[in-house]
């Protein structure tokens, strides 16, 4: 039995492109510099805030012919569906193919598929995509925009990170969720608790401003999702956990020293096996101090502001 194959495409402004790829490796072990990956890892692509959308492979070959002779093998029973091809833009060194002939591709295929079509409301969605010389079909996902929701919270921070940078952050702390714990000491409103808990991460928040912990705790359940969140400072965590997420207090109500910048990074170090760090300083000298080595990291710009996004172990 061969292994799963997935195809992966992405859209993603070219200010993203760092957090993207860091996101990637993540996910995968790997980045690419196009907007199409292909991996035998088995991701949600409403999980990223940059994947459009899955197929997931079930027959491809080197002709169009020949992945239709395939194709009519499939049986889906009473099962109504619809064919899509995913070539309507550039992926990678493939070109796109026009609306009447990527049209056409779906109806020839479509014809071959032994079940009643349905382009409205179909039980199964299936995708054809020509990618680096090869035809390749299968079921496919379309992501989600489910960040894109989360946008409007009834307590916000202009200083926050925005719901797109917060999901790649999560992702990037936590690629795989199962048996991993994770803690946002320093959370905010919960713009990172909010996306991670809604995909599934188990996380608890903390914070010192007793204000902040209020307002994330109505952030999160404004939006139907549950989780811990407690007031106190990063020193009185006993607990371990596998990850912790530090945006690292900045804005003009912290009023944060360095010497408070790294007594939170030894702090997390105490209680945590990996720290991603997001700060708008160079503080590779901290985190060196504080015990951490930095495996990974990007820039998340938006315009001229830039932050960093640190993997340390």
């Amino acid at each position: 039995m061969r292994d799963p194959e997935y195809i992966y495409t992405y859209v993603r402004h070219k200010d993203e492109q760092d957090l993207c790829k860091l996101e990637m490796r993540m996910f995968f072990g790997f980045d690419v510099p196009s907007n199409v990956l292909k991996s035998t890892v088995d991701i949600d692509p409403s999980r990223s805030p940059f994947m459009k959308e899955r197929l997931d492979v079930m027959y491809k070959d080197t002709s169009l012919d020949g992945l239709l002779e395939q194709v009519a093998q499939l049986e889906i029973d009473e099962a109504t569906f619809r064919v899509v091809c995913l070539n309507a833009t550039e992926l990678g060194a493939t070109k796109k193919i026009g609306h009447s002939e990527r049209r056409k591709i779906e109806r020839t295929i479509g014809l071959r598929i032994q079940g009643e079509p349905d382009l409205d409301n179909p039980d199964l969605v299936f995708g054809v995509v020509s990618l680096d010389n090869h035809w390749y079909f299968g079921k496919h996902m379309e992501s989600e925009a489910i960040w894109f929701q989360h946008q409007q919270k009834p307590h916000m921070y202009s200083t926050a990170l925005s719901t797109r940078v917060a999901r790649a952050v999560a992702n990037i702390a936590v690629p795989q969720p199962d048996g991993v714990r994770a803690i946002d000491p320093c959370c905010g409103i919960g713009t990172v608790l909010v996306e991670a808990l809604s995909m599934g991460i188990n996380i608890t928040g903390r914070d010192i401003n007793p204000l902040v912990v209020l307002g994330s705790r109505k952030n999160i359940a404004h939006f139907g999702l549950k989780g811990d969140v407690t007031i106190g400072p990063i020193a009185d965590v006993m607990d371990t956990y596998d990850v912790a997420i530090i945006d690292m207090p900045y804005n003009l109500f912290t009023h944060i020293t360095a010497e408070g910048q790294l007594d939170i990074l030894k702090e997390a170090r105490r209680f945590a096996k990996k720290v991603i760090v997001v700060t708008i300083d160079t503080i590779d000298h901290m985190l060196t101090e504080a015990g951490f080595a930095i495996t990974d990291r990007c820039i998340a710009k938006k315009g001229t502001f830039s932050r960093q996004i640190l993997v340390c172990e």
